[in-house]
């Protein structure tokens, strides 16, 4: 599990020259200082996680039980709240902010977000099939998925077939990303590559869990 963690939003992608003038592709995200709204400990909540919310929202827009959720907490209401599973959280209290400088050029990390939506695709797009035969016999299903496996028995189609539908729009981690820079006054990190989602989505990362190894 991470041990250190940070939220923040997909700004987009540009480039970077490094110290042997090589182009390097980066993503930048922007990082606002994140709030500690509650700490989850094991023996109180069944595992280590913080509770975080970054940005800012007029407290008339929030339901009674959230408002009531920052009071008790003594915590500016944020954007959205975000929780952030850690190995250990003993060094974390309520009303922390954790800025990007946590992390540090150089770093293995992993980044976690919602991809793009692609709306409806057929099974070709959606699944990558090779499709069906371009001549001997194909009648306008080259595209097609071909049989679904359905006879008199089982006389069904079993659930998880792959077939034609929404692609896209789902939970994505891509793992052991480079950070090249953690700028705390512009409240920017720049990591090498690309990294899951829109302009403007959600991102959280952390600390890679595999290491590189």
């Amino acid at each position: 599990m991470a041990n250190k963690a940070i939220v923040g939003q997909k700004v987009g992608m540009t480039q970077v020259w490094d110290d042997e003038n090589r182009v390097v592709p980066v993503t930048l995200v922007k990082v606002a200082p994140c709030r500690v709204v509650q700490v989850k400990r094991p023996d109180t909540d069944g595992y280590s996680a913080l509770q975080v919310t970054f940005g800012q929202r007029d407290p008339r827009k929030l339901n009674q039980p959230l408002n009531g959720h920052y009071d008790k907490a003594g915590v500016a209401p944020g954007t959205r709240l975000v929780e952030l599973r850690l190995e250990d959280v003993s060094a974390y209290d309520i009303g922390q902010e954790i800025a990007v400088d946590i992390l540090s050029a150089g770093e293995l990390v992993d980044v976690t977000a919602v991809s793009k939506g692609k709306g409806f695709a057929g099974a070709m797009k959606r699944h990558n099939f090779a499709g069906q035969n371009a001549s001997h016999g194909n009648h306008r299903a080259h595209r097609k998925p071909g049989s679904v496996g359905n006879a008199a028995t089982p006389g069904r189609v079993f659930k998880g077939t792959r077939m034609a539908g929404r692609t896209g729009a789902e939970k994505v981690t891509t793992q052991n990303l480079t950070v090249v820079q953690a700028d705390a006054e512009r409240e920017l990190l720049l990591i090498k590559g690309s990294i899951p989602g829109p302009k403007g989505g959600l991102v959280l990362i952390r600390d890679a869990v595999k290491g590189g190894n």
